[in-house]
């Protein structure tokens, strides 16, 4: 006698089918009755979860399908699955979780750059006026993808053309980050191919400028001048320890700094990639490396024995973070200071921080492998970004080949 196959039960208009691998996808087919009447309610793709699939057809595809059949208000039936909406919508649920690669979530900055991309592609208008985030992914290709680019690259400011790659390099980014994450869970919604893989993107030319040890003194003196001590010394944290700016005025905490356990180091941070080290304080003579840091910064923690460390101390005590731990204050008053100090225009806060302090490492005889201890990169590709080779650092690399030439010449 042969046993008939049982199949777990499925809501109206939703249909399974099989896939590779002895998997099961489902589908909300709307009839064709209703199509061509106008139903606004379309085909949609729910997945490969039973559950879920089972949940959206019931709970929100099959009321706004009854509310359309019976005259009723429109039902929102929220993204669609299988769309470019609905990829960015998975894609934001990981930033808050944590995964292998990634021991804690994404800082409020990381979102925010993520945030801009998601918009600047599911935003676009297309020909037939539909926005593209409600474009299927198994629809787009590379030729869309390059032409995409294209079209975002310039925008038109007051009649002119202004380029933006910075940004859009970024969404490009973000979409290629949000395909192989999503993909991977949902591999018969994709096309085999992520369309945003190897675009050839190129950043742009304009290179952040980098301070040389003068004019963060200038800038210091200034700072404590004006009244802003706490900037003369979020300075020195970045320039000494290679430290961003998120990093000095929001995660730089009281226990960071010489705690009972361990009084002769510091704790340096990296929340960007989720890294950390304990740097000595001390040489082996037990002399300070960083005097004139660790004066500011004991002065600073007796005042302050615990929570964050680097509050403003010009009279408000507050923190220099905004909402969403926005720091434009700190870049604000920065540049206050740098005019009043007569120093480059061009210079900025971070101009003092990772980049000045990562030049003056690297031209001071750092090698590869100690600068990138010491600023926690995890490749010379990213390390890279920081350095500025001006015409010092050339001069000495020429010195130092002179001499050895002559040592072989005596010889």
């Amino acid at each position: 006698m042969r046993v008939g196959r049982s199949a777990l039960p499925l809501p109206r208009y939703t249909r399974r089918k099989r896939l590779r691998k002895e998997s099961l996808a489902y589908f909300f087919d709307v009839p064709t009755w209703a199509r061509k009447k106008g139903c606004p309610v379309k085909n949609e793709p729910l997945g490969t979860d039973y559950e879920l699939a089972v949940q959206r057809a019931e709970k929100i595809l099959l009321p706004a399908f009854d509310s359309w059949l019976t005259g009723g208000d429109p039902v929102g039936i929220g993204v669609v699955i299988g769309t470019l909406d609905w990829m960015f919508h998975e894609y934001r649920r990981t930033w808050k979780q944590k995964t292998a690669k990634r021991l804690q979530p994404l800082s409020p900055g990381q979102c925010r750059v993520h945030e801009t991309g998601i918009k600047m592609i599911c935003e676009y208008i297309l020909k037939d006026g539909r926005r593209l985030g409600t474009r299927r992914v198994s629809s787009i290709d590379t030729a869309f993808a390059d032409d995409l680019f294209e079209k975002l690259l310039y925008k038109d400011v007051d009649g002119e053309r202004v380029e933006r790659r910075t940004t859009v390099n970024h969404a490009m980014k973000t979409a290629r980050g949000a395909w192989n994450t999503i993909s991977r869970a949902h591999p018969h919604l994709f096309p085999t191919k992520n369309p945003f893989e190897k675009m050839g993107l190129q950043s742009t030319s304009r290179e952040t400028p980098h301070a040389n040890f003068d004019e963060l003194a200038a800038f210091r003196a200034k700072a404590i001048e004006l009244g802003y001590p706490s900037l003369a010394t979020g300075v020195l944290i970045g320039w000494e320890w290679l430290q961003r700016k998120a990093h000095i005025f929001i995660r730089f905490m009281a226990e960071h700094y010489r705690p009972e356990s361990r009084p002769n180091h510091v704790y340096v941070i990296n929340y960007k990639t989720s890294t950390g080290s304990w740097e000595p304080l001390f040489d082996k003579k037990s002399k300070p490396l960083y005097p004139l840091l660790m004066a500011e910064l004991d002065a600073l923690k007796a005042l302050r024995p615990t929570g964050g460390l680097m509050l403003r101390r010009d009279g408000s005590s507050l923190p220099w973070c905004g909402k969403g731990e926005m720091l434009t204050q700190v870049e604000r008053i920065a540049k206050k200071i740098i005019l009043a100090a007569d120093l480059r225009p061009e210079l900025t806060f971070t101009s003092f921080g990772r980049h000045g302090g990562t030049t003056e490492a690297s031209t001071s005889g750092l090698t590869e492998t100690q600068l990138m201890k010491k600023g926690q990169w995890s490749s010379t590709k990213a390390m890279a970004h920081y350095l500025h080779h001006d015409d010092e650092a050339k001069q000495d690399a020429q010195i130092k080949r002179i001499k050895r030439r002559r040592n072989a010449a005596r010889k």
